[in-house]
């Protein structure tokens, strides 16, 4: 074979092989519990993000290539959290990855990408400390675009004391980390307001009778309920108040608007209020045609979202981290990682229009002006009034 033939040989074998580079698939993990008490959140961002990469895809991907989702359930363990990121970064070996529901999974977890180089997008996880696990580190690959508890408990406390004038706040919160870094954030915020709360509980992930915790409550003369932690507990802690003939509003974190607390508590859940990213309210074209493609494709009961947060969160994650790899031309972390820091052009979600929503300082998209209230009422999540 002469030199020409040769070459060209190699030329054509080379081509072959870039293109199928260049057609290989961008791998995206997500991390989620899809089962027990906080599928209804997992599912739903596992759903929001499903819906995105389809549209992207349908667009032609990015970079020239399709999405691939890896999707792991997490189980809300932490020592699966940990399995499945090893799994998806030194097996799957996924560009990014996306979920993350428990503030505890999130925090055991996450510190295999940042030692991988890997970004992970918090889209659901609101521990205030997701973010700044790694931030004393030359870059911090942990990003969110989820309302951080620093954010909801001032959000819950202006709320219950400042607007609505209420006086002794008691706190329950479970003992999960989730529920304890938010009842340390919530005493935070009451203490430098000069309040403090007449009672602070705790109970455990599948307590049934919160009987005891309401009674300290209602002897202590609480006028409001503070609360922290996921739907099924919540639930008994309405259910719970209304055997006891008691009632005081119910304000806490953005949980309180899963299906499994407001099916669960049914009436006792109604007024409940709650911060929320987004409302299943069809309010801009954005939102009514997300509503709309994810009704569409997974027939939810009654047309409502299990949890309409995550799965818009679910959805905007997988639109930055996009938005981030097309910038940056690249699948390797750390110029992903640059891009999310200094987005160039805005990315429109269905929560906000993210316009530079990090720094390399700032690894949170969320802050008070895209927060709102949410009310239950009649079975549904409203904008409270």
């Amino acid at each position: 074979m002469n030199f020409k033939v040769k070459a060209l040989v190699a030329g054509v074998v080379l081509g072959f092989s870039m293109s199928g580079m260049a057609s290989e698939p961008v791998k995206i993990g997500v991390s989620g519990p899809f089962t027990g008490g906080s599928a209804p959140m997992g599912v739903s961002m596992r759903d929001g993000v499903r819906l995105a990469a389809a549209e992207i895809n349908a667009k032609g991907g990015v970079l020239g290539r399709k999405i691939e989702l890896v999707e792991r359930d997490d189980e809300a363990k932490n020592e699966r959290g940990v399995q499945v990121a090893q799994e998806l970064i030194n097996k799957e070996r996924v560009a990014a990855t996306v979920g993350y529901i428990n503030t505890g999974v999130a925090l055991a977890s996450q510190r295999f990408y940042q030692q991988a180089k890997i970004p992970v997008m918090n889209n659901v996880a609101t521990g205030s400390i997701v973010t700044k696990q790694f931030a004393n580190q030359p870059q911090n690959f942990i990003f969110r675009n989820s309302a951080n508890d620093t954010i909801q408990s001032a959000m819950i406390v202006e709320e219950a004391i400042t607007r609505r004038g209420f006086k002794k706040p008691a706190i329950l919160a479970d003992s999960t980390n989730y529920g304890q870094l938010g009842r340390e954030d919530l005493e935070k915020v009451l203490d430098k307001k000069g309040v403090k709360p007449v009672v602070v509980e705790k109970y455990n992930i599948g307590d049934v009778d919160m009987t005891a915790q309401l009674l300290r409550a209602k002897q202590a003369g609480a006028d409001v309920v503070l609360t922290y932690g996921i739907g099924p507990e919540l639930a008994q802690i309405a259910n719970g108040m209304q055997k006891l003939g008691w009632k005081v509003p119910i304000v806490g974190s953005w949980t309180l608007a899963m299906a499994n607390f407001i099916d669960n508590a049914g009436k006792n859940g109604d007024g409940t209020r709650m911060p929320q990213t987004f409302i299943q309210n069809p309010d801009t074209p954005k939102r009514k045609a997300f509503i709309d493609a994810y009704i569409k494709a997974y027939n939810p009961p009654g047309g409502r979202m299990p949890s309409a947060v995550s799965a818009a969160q679910g959805y905007d994650s997988v639109y930055l981290l996009a938005a981030a790899i097309q910038q940056a031309g690249s699948t390797e972390g750390p110029k992903i990682a640059a891009a999310l820091e200094d987005l160039k052009t805005p990315v429109e979600g269905v929560v906000t229009t993210y316009n530079k929503p990090y720094s390399h300082t700032d690894h949170e998209a969320i802050n008070f002006e895209n927060t709102k209230f949410g009310e239950v009422k009649d079975g549904r999540v409203v904008q409270a009034k």
